[in-house]
């Protein structure tokens, strides 16, 4: 690797620190799987990985979900 690759390679692994560091303070982080799909950290113990089209199917569910939520509000239990 010549020097410039090292800084290069050093800049990105500077800003990926950065970002993730930024996640770390909200709590919740993104990252794209060695498959393609779009991981979710910081919901449980494990991240909740999909693939784009089934978030964008779920994100177009949205309002349902927050119905079926509050339809069924006194039956969930919440994380504590």
């Amino acid at each position: 690797m010549s020097e410039d690759d090292l800084k290069a390679e050093l800049e990105r692994l500077r800003n990926e620190n950065a970002a993730l560091k930024k996640g770390a303070a909200s709590g919740i982080s993104m990252k794209v799987s060695e498959k393609g799909a779009v991981s979710i950290y910081g919901m449980g113990r494990f991240p909740v990985t999909l693939y784009k089209e089934q978030w964008l199917k779920l994100l177009d569910m949205s309002a349902d979900i927050r119905a079926f939520i509050d339809a069924n509000d006194a039956r969930l239990k919440t994380k504590g």
